[in-house]
């Protein structure tokens, strides 16, 4: 299983497209459809030529929903074609002076004609990190945000200026008031919801008692192994970060 990642399509090809059509919250992967010349090339899955087109009324599964119903490259790849037509729908006009942007053409970018501003892929890059103590207990925590009872790692945007470790200290110190040492970074995934890239990382506790920003935490505790709440499905970074630590806890 392979996948290249290119700008514009190589001359040559005579695969044929495998077309994501992405349309407001839904996706259908190797749709029937012509590929416009709006299309966004995505690059060569298994050697077929791969595009994202726009259609707001296209039907379709959330991007959620098809994670067991393909296999992880197939649903990583739709993932960048929800981000690459977000991303075009939501730089048509130029943030400095308004005017209609175009294709840049040399790279993934919109160019104003008026004043050159260049607008590239949006990416909000944010950590996520699962702390534990030296009991054997990791802290889970419930988000306000989230739709069901499911306990996740603590995770936040990084803000302009910091670096990532710098996030890790600060988010668990708004989120739930404690303390900690040895932050480490453990993995990252790109997560197009709509246009996220987490970045994982593990720490131990130090200090501090529990007390929770009641504005995006509903919950917080230390739980063992054997013990755990609800927590994130397998196509999350979270989970992942829990699954690791389950395993080196046998």
């Amino acid at each position: 299983m392979s996948f290249e990642p290119l700008h514009l399509p190589p001359d040559g090809l005579d695969a044929p497209p495998l077309v994501i059509v992405v349309g407001q919250g839904t996706v259908v992967i190797d749709a029937p459809e012509p590929v416009p010349q709006d299309g966004h090339f995505l690059g060569l899955l298994h050697g077929r030529p791969a595009w994202a087109i726009d259609d707001p009324s296209a039907p379709g599964d959330h991007l959620m929903m098809l994670w067991s119903a393909v296999d992880e490259l197939t649903w990583t790849l739709a993932g960048r074609a929800v981000q690459l037509v977000e991303w075009a729908r939501t730089h048509r006009f130029c943030g400095r002076c308004g005017t209609p942007t175009e294709p840049a053409g040399g790279e993934r970018a919109m160019r104003c004609p008026a004043c050159s501003l260049l607008a590239f892929p949006r990416l909000a890059p944010a950590v996520i990190t699962l702390v534990t103590r030296d009991d054997g207990c990791a802290l889970l925590a419930r988000g306000r945000s989230f739709g069901m009872p499911m306990y996740s790692c603590l995770a936040g945007f990084v803000e302009p200026g910091e670096t990532l470790e710098q996030a890790v200290h600060r988010e668990v110190a708004e989120e739930v008031g404690i303390r900690l040492r040895s932050v480490q970074y453990w993995g990252s995934q790109p997560w197009p919801f709509p246009h996220s890239l987490m970045v994982g990382f593990t720490a131990s506790y130090e200090s501090g008692e529990l007390v929770l920003d009641e504005s995006e935490i509903v919950d917080a505790n230390w739980y063992r192994p054997d013990d755990l709440p609800n927590i994130p499905p397998g196509m999350s970074i979270a989970r992942r970060l829990i699954d690791d630590w389950l395993a080196r806890s046998v």
